[in-house]
């Protein structure tokens, strides 16, 4: 029998979305191509060609969502916002596209929900993708200007922003493996793609810091823990070694340190471009945040062939398995564990963040005072509805209940977690797997669009409302 574990007072219980995979509405009031829309229209690229132009219709359906958040007792709602609905062209500021926004929060506001902002969730302007993407250095004080004119609109209500949401995925599958948009494969742009991220996130800090010291500045990170088959292997090790630091150090380090990995660096050899960092990057990369976003899914067993290719193996394999770095190659092999796994072929190990979010406050976090949140962990299931659409998902409840008790070891044993947000509210898009996957704890039908809170909303709306798990 499980026991019942209270959390904190003041501890933040809430969902997360992201634009293009809710919003829809692509072409309403201004908006712009993001590089999903020439991406998702391309053969081969999205299951059974599905596209955002619709997804769960939320620019229409706005409030109704808001009044389901309502009703399940969240506290706070981190949405991103759409850089293609604000600046159409990348540059422009479309103030319809602002408007939009602005209502949403004052919904939320007016519900007693907790607005935090995410200002890129993978939707880079079309346009400025054909200018050369996130690997052309011009894009960073683009972004910047985003985010003041963001900041310009929402500032006086919204007190929480996300610069980004998941850099390696943008960097690395986006243009890397191909399987996100733009879709390339050139690992070396992948590399600029992630230190351009990364710059903008830093100079983008500085400048909002400077308009408003008072703000609640971070990002999010994905991050996913991983193990040797063999503890004594030296293989074995040294694979963990290159695809943590692929994954996890490359992105965590210089935002926390100042410096990138110098192993990786090592690892990459004639893949890292020499001329990538100039002087001053790394200072402005490591400007000072106030919140390090966790998301996580699934962690990863591994054993290693080949060490010496491992780590440019896994930047360039074309193939995607989730959020952990991608080693299904002859190099680097996953090892199932025999563990339950999600509807994605994720293997479920609570444990795993346990760990993490201890090692994070150990080695980054904690030295800076920085807070931890938990910004994404869910899981799609097997989802059966029925005749009323109701889903009885008692596997996303096992998934939920067991990392939420480790986010609360976590804090027990001293992780200063303030937060944890479930992915997602919605069913939506789940980007090269179109509308094939669910991660929602509420269903949508995308014939009807008629939202039908699964079990586990209930459950999740309990957990929100009294703070704790029984």
């Amino acid at each position: 029998m499980t026991s019942t574990l209270t959390f904190p007072r003041d501890f933040l219980f809430g969902s997360a979305t992201a634009a293009y995979q809710i919003e829809g509405a692509v072409h309403e009031d201004g908006r712009g191509d993001c590089i999903w829309g020439p991406f998702s229209a391309t053969a081969g690229k999205v299951v059974e060609g599905h596209t955002g132009a619709v997804a769960c219709d939320h620019y229409h359906r706005m409030p109704e969502d808001v009044a389901l958040m309502r009703s399940l007792d969240l506290g706070a709602y981190r949405f991103s916002v759409s850089w293609a609905r604000v600046c159409p062209d990348g540059r422009t500021v479309n103030q319809q596209g602002l408007d939009f926004y602005s209502r949403l929060v004052d919904e939320l506001l007016g519900a007693g929900i907790r607005p935090w902002v995410t200002l890129y969730h993978w939707d880079l302007p079309q346009a400025l993708e054909e200018q050369g993407g996130w690997p052309d250095r011009g894009v960073v004080d683009r972004f910047v200007d985003y985010a003041l004119a963001v900041h310009d609109r929402l500032g006086d209500r919204v007190r929480q922003l996300t610069t980004l949401n998941e850099p390696w995925c943008s960097a690395f599958l986006g243009y890397a493996a191909g399987v996100h948009a733009p879709g390339r494969t050139e690992p070396s742009a992948a590399l600029r793609a992630a230190h351009h991220l990364l710059l903008s996130h830093g100079r983008a800090v500085s400048a909002l810091r400077e308009r408003d010291p008072d703000l609640e500045l971070g990002l999010t990170l994905n991050f996913t823990e991983m193990q040797p088959q063999d503890p004594d292997s030296a293989a074995d090790r040294d694979a963990v070694r290159r695809l943590d630091g692929l994954a996890n150090r490359f992105f965590v380090e210089p935002i926390t340190r100042g410096a990138y990995p110098q192993d990786v660096i090592e690892d990459l050899g004639e893949l890292w471009p020499q001329d990538l960092v100039r002087d001053g990057d790394l200072e402005e990369i490591s400007t000072p945040i106030d919140v390090l976003g966790v998301n996580f899914y699934t962690s990863t067993m591994v054993t290693g062939a080949e060490p010496q290719d491992a780590a440019r193996a896994a930047l360039q394999a074309r193939t995607y398995d989730g959020p952990s770095p991608n080693v299904g190659s002859e190099h680097v092999v996953t090892v199932r564990r025999g563990l339950p796994v999600s509807d994605m072929g994720w293997e479920i190990r609570p444990a795993a963040l346990h760990e993490l979010l201890l090692r994070l406050q150990r080695d980054y976090t904690g030295p800076a005072g920085t807070r931890l949140y938990v910004t994404e962990n869910g899981a799609a299931m097997p989802d059966v509805p029925d005749a009323d659409g109701f889903v009885d998902d008692q596997d996303r409840i096992a998934y939920l209940d067991g990392h939420l008790r480790a986010v609360h070891a976590a804090i027990e044993d001293g992780a200063d977690v303030r937060g944890y947000f479930v992915w997602s509210l919605l069913d939506n898009y789940e980007w090269a797997f179109g509308y094939t996957k669910r991660f929602g704890i509420v269903r949508v039908d995308y014939d009807t669009q008629r939202r039908t809170p699964k079990a586990s909303a209930r459950w999740y709306a309990d957990v929100a409302g009294s703070g704790s798990i029984g």
